[in-house]
């Protein structure tokens, strides 16, 4: 997936902010492929990590510009391969009877994966990891039959001291209390 996009979106945390930028995807006729949000290290701002495949760089781009004219959005960074550290985490409900329990205990093993519930015909394994990484750990317990499976959206973050605050004009005034103060 060569044309795939890891968007990092600094917001304010506020309601509806993350169906205005769904939305803007949606008009615009791209799918976001995974989806995380949560709270910052700073009260007030959220962190919207997100993945969708454009074709061509200029349909990123003006994705970014339109972003960048909502009010809540205080800064947008692409998160490029090689520049940033991206997990997912899985939560995979495999059959697991006596006599495969410890083969699949063994894969969970071998991908760093932990079980975290343990019933008389079934295992739970929780893993992080990139993308390719659970798609192997996926393949290999397939055999054994996967009843369920939960996937969280990628979350990522940029290489070295710098963070994506450092990287705008930020400061602890939401960006909308300073439209409104100007």
């Amino acid at each position: 997936m060569s044309n795939v996009h890891t968007l990092s979106v600094l917001v304010e945390d506020k309601p509806g902010v993350l169906a205005r930028i769904a939305g803007l995807f949606a008009r615009r006729g791209f799918n976001i492929e995974s989806l995380a949000v949560g709270p910052t290290e700073r009260k007030g701002f959220s962190r919207i990590t997100l993945v969708s495949v454009a074709d061509d760089l200029g349909h990123v781009e003006q994705i970014v510009k339109q972003l960048n004219k909502l009010v809540e959005v205080i800064k947008i960074t692409e998160m490029e391969k090689g520049q940033s550290v991206r997990r997912e985490l899985i939560l995979v409900k495999v059959r697991a009877d006596a006599r495969a329990r410890g083969e699949v205990l063994q894969i969970a093993q071998l991908f760093r994966g932990h079980v975290v519930d343990v019933s008389p015909d079934s295992l739970t394994i929780e893993a992080t990891g990139g993308y390719g990484k659970l798609r192997a750990l996926l393949e290999l317990l397939e055999p054994y039959g996967v009843s369920e499976l939960v996937q969280s959206g990628s979350v990522a973050l940029g290489r070295g001291g710098r963070t994506i605050t450092d990287r705008s004009k930020y400061d602890k005034t939401p960006r909308s209390q300073r439209a409104a103060d100007a």
